[in-house]
């Protein structure tokens, strides 16, 4: 049976919140590969100053929406009232722990994903390596969805993800040799995959039913992420070089601003509606925006061959959508009706 979302967030909402997050992530491996060029900044340095960047956005952001809340009013706790909020008590403390495991595991997660996916442009180049790290996230959620929370692939399903490790194998062996695609770039990106698909898994999985802030998950995440950087980007180099330093500040803080705290945000906040494979899927606007801009404004080449590869990864993935789209039709009219 297809798990279905529960959130009192709209779902054509949720969809929305995604699509733009995507759309924002296509443009931050541009201008990391801008940064590599005369930053000095290494990818885990540079993964740490835009989740520590946006930590301080989302925080600054946090603190202006508490200051529209209203005052409390504080409750009744007498009588059978105080025995209502004892059982309260006793769901938030339950619902604590759950959110701290999310949170521990979702910060572990993204500094993962950030930094693998930045050292496989460094490494391999913008396109293939955003290319192969969101075209093997989908096939990674959908196998962990099937495996963690009983989402059932279907005939479809399996022909998809079957397709996008063909299109991977044909990407990988026939990029046209080792100045187009690079092993090391391949695993970076691999690896960056891994992490998306337990970053957004344990969201999803943990963040079922709604009730959650995602704007708490997310700063919770961020600082996570910062506190398991911050050692092995000291190790690296911490600071920018003084050439172009203006430039490498404004690089810097767009990362930090559009494509990490905005960016981020919504992506969380979109997911408590949106089913797993459905956002990774809507995600491949990414690697598409991502692998135009590489060849239009960076001057990187693609190969016949990885063209291709790119194409057939991509088209399996979107067809497993097709397949997620349809489970989620069908669960929908199978679903008892309440009230």
């Amino acid at each position: 049976m297809h798990a279905t979302p529960t959130s009192a967030l709209p779902v054509g909402r949720g969809l929305l919140y995604v699509t733009f997050a995507a759309t924002a992530w296509g443009t931050a491996g541009a201008a990391a590969a801008l940064l590599y060029r005369g930053s000095g900044l290494g990818p885990v340095s540079l993964t740490f100053w835009r989740t520590f960047g946006g930590l301080v956005l989302l925080l600054a952001v946090r603190a202006l929406l508490r200051r529209r809340t209203g005052a409390v009013i504080a409750p009744n706790t007498h009588g059978p009232a105080r025995r209502h909020i004892t059982r309260i008590a006793v769901m938030r403390i339950a619902v604590t722990r759950i959110a701290i495991t999310r949170i521990a595991v979702t910060g572990i997660a993204l500094a993962v994903f950030q930094a693998a996916y930045f050292a496989s442009v460094e490494a391999t180049g913008l396109a293939v390596g955003t290319v192969v790290t969101m075209g093997a996230g989908p096939v990674l959620i959908a196998i962990g969805a099937r495996v963690t929370m009983g989402e059932r692939l279907g005939t479809g399903g399996v022909l998809a993800v079957a397709g996008a490790l063909v299109g991977l194998i044909v990407l990988v062996f026939g990029g046209g040799g080792a100045d187009t695609v690079r092993p090391a770039g391949i695993g970076y990106a691999l690896l960056s995959a891994a992490g998306c698909a337990m970053m957004t898994l344990t969201t999803r999985r943990l963040g079922k039913g709604g009730g959650s802030d995602p704007y708490a998950s997310t700063i919770g995440a961020f600082a996570v992420g910062a506190l398991c950087l911050l050692p092995f980007a000291a190790a690296e180099g911490l600071w920018p070089q003084a050439h172009n330093l203006a430039r490498s500040l404004v690089l810097m803080g767009y990362i930090a601003a559009v494509p990490t705290a905005l960016a981020y945000g919504l992506y969380f906040a979109g997911l408590a509606a949106v089913r797993a494979a459905t956002a990774s899927v809507i995600s491949l606007i990414e690697p598409v925006s991502a692998a135009a801009i590489a060849v239009l404004f960076l001057g990187e080449r693609l190969t016949m061959a990885t063209a291709v590869g790119t194409a057939v990864l991509l088209t399996a993935v979107a067809a497993l959508a097709v397949t997620e789209a349809r489970g989620a039709v069908t669960a929908a009219r199978s679903a008892p009706l309440v009230g």
